[in-house]
């Protein structure tokens, strides 16, 4: 390990254990303040590197759209649509007894 990386470990050490001691020194959980030291190492080192643009919005060449691409909901919905109304629950789905189909035709 080079004199820097060195440097820079201890200062990751000495800081997931502050965490660790501030937070009661919950035991098991030491690797866990590693991590969150070494987040808080990398802003510490790279202030500026949330200010960088994001490639992922660059257009890679392509000519953005002249007018605003409109959402999904608002256009008209042009399906076909079912002529009858079994697909709404109507339709019994399981046989019944004879008491209870007679039952049934009384009542309609």
């Amino acid at each position: 390990m080079a004199r820097s990386e060195e440097e820079r470990e201890r200062k990751i050490r000495a800081r997931a254990l502050r965490l660790w001691r501030a937070e009661g020194a919950p035991k098991g959980r030491e690797a866990e303040y590693m991590e969150r030291a070494r987040e808080l190492q990398a802003i510490d080192d790279n202030p500026t590197a949330g200010q960088l643009p994001n490639p992922m919005t660059l257009h890679h060449g392509e000519v953005p759209p002249a007018e605003p691409v409109e959402e999904a909901e608002i256009e008209e919905n042009l399906g076909e649509f079912p002529v009858a109304l079994t697909d709404e629950g109507e339709r019994i789905t399981s046989p019944m007894t004879r008491k209870k189909a007679r039952r049934v035709l009384r009542e309609e």
